[in-house]
């Protein structure tokens, strides 16, 4: 996976912008999940799986991003510059007990198979009490779970692991909250 997101670094940004043309009301529904993580009280917070820092930048409080990949962690630190990003394994977070409040993490959690899962769940409540994970809204006509080909712009494909959430029951995975449901996203927060 981190070398499928050191090639896509540099124009995964273009999913969350692109998505709008195939995809009605992503825009509109965009800006209310990421507001509803704006409107997350400020918390020391380790973003994980950061990415570019796109929903990074939406985060309030002391921030660090973490991610495996060099590559996107470029891109997070010239999109932020003032911002503070570790790279390291999200299933072994290199940071002490309780170092952090919060564990966010965005288009992370559905990548994870069970034993992940349960491996970051693990390390999320060991590094922060609270957990809100921003993912995929369950439509109608698709899997929960499946492996995708991606394919890349310099015509590599690459397998991925995809889950798409009903926000109750990521909720009630996750022992949680839903915060926003709508058609695209969902945002669950865990405490």
């Amino acid at each position: 996976m981190k070398e499928y997101y050191d090639l896509r670094a540099p124009y995964y940004d273009d999913w969350w912008i692109g998505a709008a043309r195939d995809r009605p009301g992503w825009q509109e529904e965009l800006t209310e999940a990421l507001a509803s993580v704006a409107s997350l009280p400020p918390a020391r917070t380790l973003d994980v799986a950061c990415g570019t820092g796109y929903v990074t930048e939406h985060l309030r409080g002391e921030v660090v991003g973490l991610d495996q990949s060099t590559h996107m962690l470029t891109e997070a630190r010239r999109r932020l510059p003032q911002g503070e990003f570790v790279q390291g394994d999200a299933l072994s977070l290199p940071f002490p007990d309780g170092a952090f409040e919060r564990i966010f993490t965005s288009y992370f959690y559905c990548h994870l198979v069970e034993e992940e899962r349960v491996r970051f769940l693990a390390e999320a409540r060991r590094v922060a009490p609270e957990l809100v994970v921003l993912g995929s809204r369950h439509g109608e006509d698709e899997p929960a779970a499946r492996w995708e080909d991606r394919p890349l712009k310099d015509g590599s494909s690459w397998p991925v692991f995809k889950r798409v959430f009903d926000p109750d029951a990521l909720a009630a995975e996750l022992d949680g909250d839903v915060l926003h449901a709508g058609r695209w996203f969902v945002v669950v927060r865990a405490a």
